[in-house]
Parts: C-alpha cells; structure tokens; sequence
C-alpha cells in the first residue's frame, strides 16, 4: 500500500492544490483527539515538528474514520493511535477491545481438544449453568476442583464421576468445567467415548491406533463422556480404557467421567459382560479399581432438559 504521506505530497506538487491541502491539514488539526496528543506533548513538539507530522496525522484521522466507519481500514481490528516517535508524531496499530477479546475466547477454545461434543457443550460456561436443587450438589464439586486444583496443579486431584440419568446436565457441565479450566490457561481433552471406541476400531486398518491412545491417555486433564452408551468389546475395555486409566492413574492425571449408570452398575451390568457375551468379573473390577481411584461418584438427578428446551 502506498503511504499516505508520500502521495498526498505528491498530489500536492503535481496539482498545485495548496487551498485543497490547507483545508485536509485544518481538518486534521481540528481533531479533537490530535488536539489533545499535541496539547499533552507540546513541550516536546516544536512547530516544525508538528508540520513535518502532517502526513502521519492525516492517515491518523482518516483510519479512525475508517476503524468507526468499520470498512477499509489497513488493519481490521486494529484502531490507530498517535505515539511520539524521535520527537515526531507517528502512528500505530493496536487492537480493539473487541479483536482482544475474540483473541482471548479463541484461545480458550483452543485449550478444549473436543471430540464428537455438541456445539453447546463446546461452548459451555459455569456462569450459563442453570442450577437447581438436584445440581447443586454437583456444581459445588466442581467448584471444589477448580479450587483445589489452581490452588496446586501439580497435586493429584480426583475428579468426579457424574452419574445420573439422560438430559440431567452432565455433559454440559463436564464442557463447562473445561471452558472454566480454559480461561485460567489449562488445557483438557473432553471426548464421547462411545464415538472415540469407534474411531480406535477405524484407527486399526490406518496403523495409527498407538499415536491416538497416546494422546488420550497423556491429557493433561481428560473428560470421557457418555462410559456405558455403548456395549464394550473386551478389546476396547481392556486395551484401551484399561490402558488409558492405569497410565492416567500411575501419573496422577485428573480424569473424569459421565454416564447413566452408576459405578457399581457399570462394573455389572456394562463392564462385566462384553460384547460376545462373555462374563468377566475380575477384568470388569479391575477397570473399576482405576475409575474410583481417580474420581469420585457424583449423582446427578432431575428433569430431562433437553425435553424443556
């Protein structure tokens, strides 16, 4: 782009259009905000300083215009402001309040690795949460972690198991948990494990099976949403849950869960038999072991919400 300066001189020169020039600088030195960068500067400004700067303070007030006007401006987001530069007036670019805080939200979202989650649960925040008496118990928990956890991130902290039946919140509350997280600069991977099981059987025929488990059971902090959903097979039992909770619980990782059952239904009637019918009490303990060493049992109750929306 060619600078402002440089071809209002020039069509200064070619067109000899002195009357024009003296009315685009007055206008310049009729902006209140240019007044007032002069005025809080004079003592450094002398009066040929202030005329070399004409340049510099005409694309100053002409990029204002654009930035209120919202169209053309050199830098979308960015709203111009005066600076002292070797005792001459300058310009530059800082971004808005607005541009800052789409920033800070993307970045917030970027902490949350989401897999197969609702776009509500993505955009979950605590302060959207509608509590009522059945949730209060579980809100108060997760408040507690937040607590106990920022108080030392790097103490083995059990997160929470949310039990309850479907539509009562839990997920939303899980996605919440890791928006909250987020905005103090943690990072969580929050995932359906139903699909994810899905995707590990996929992941076999493509050799990359070992690089997903990998991701999932080094999470910083990792939710498993929806445990119970789906019949297990003894391999994604066994091989992969199993792997990713013993490595999560031999490295003290925060992990949470959600599900309709509770722990001792899921240990019975869901981790028990696998999908070929085969009764496997001592592997489904074994599995359950893990999930009570890392979270603690929360239940849920109420209404469906999804029925009142």
């Amino acid at each position: 782009m060619e600078d402002i300066g440089e071809s209002l001189t020039r069509m200064i020169k070619e067109r000899n259009l002195n009357h024009k020039y003296e009315e685009l600088i007055q206008e310049v030195l009729d902006d209140l905000d240019v007044k007032q960068f002069i005025a809080e500067n004079r003592q450094k400004l002398n009066d040929e300083a202030i005329i070399k700067s004409y340049a510099k303070l005409y694309e100053y007030v002409q990029e204002k215009k654009k930035f209120n006007l919202k169209k053309g401006m050199m830098a979308p987001g960015y709203h111009p402001k005066l600076v002292l530069n070797y005792h001459y007036i300058d310009v530059t670019y800082v971004p808005s309040a607005e541009l800052i805080a789409k920033q800070k939200e993307l970045e917030i979202k970027n902490r949350i690795y989401s897999m197969d989650m609702p776009k509500d649960v993505r955009n979950a925040k605590l302060a959207d949460f509608e509590m009522t008496d059945e949730r209060r118990l579980a809100v108060s928990e997760v408040y507690n972690f937040i607590h106990d956890y920022l108080t030392n991130p790097k103490a083995f902290h059990k997160g929470l198991y949310l039990q309850g039946s479907f539509g009562v919140g839990k997920t939303y509350l899980l996605g919440a948990l890791a928006h909250e997280l987020a905005e103090k600069g943690f990072s969580t991977t929050l995932m359906h494990f139903p699909s994810f099981a899905v995707e590990m059987k996929q992941s076999i025929g493509k050799n990359n099976t070992g690089e997903k488990l990998e991701f999932v059971k080094k999470a910083p902090i990792l939710m498993l949403d929806d445990i119970g959903a789906d019949s297990m097979s003894s391999w994604i039992r066994d091989d992969v849950l199993g792997v990713i909770l013993q490595y999560r619980m031999q490295e003290q990782l925060p992990t949470f869960f959600s599900s309709n059952f509770d722990m001792k239904q899921l240990e019975e009637e869901h981790l028990r038999v696998t999908q070929r019918g085969e009764d496997e009490p001592l592997k489904a303990k074994r599995i359950m072991e893990r999930v009570r060493y890392l979270a603690k049992e929360v239940n849920m109750t109420g209404s469906n919400r999804r029925h009142l929306q």
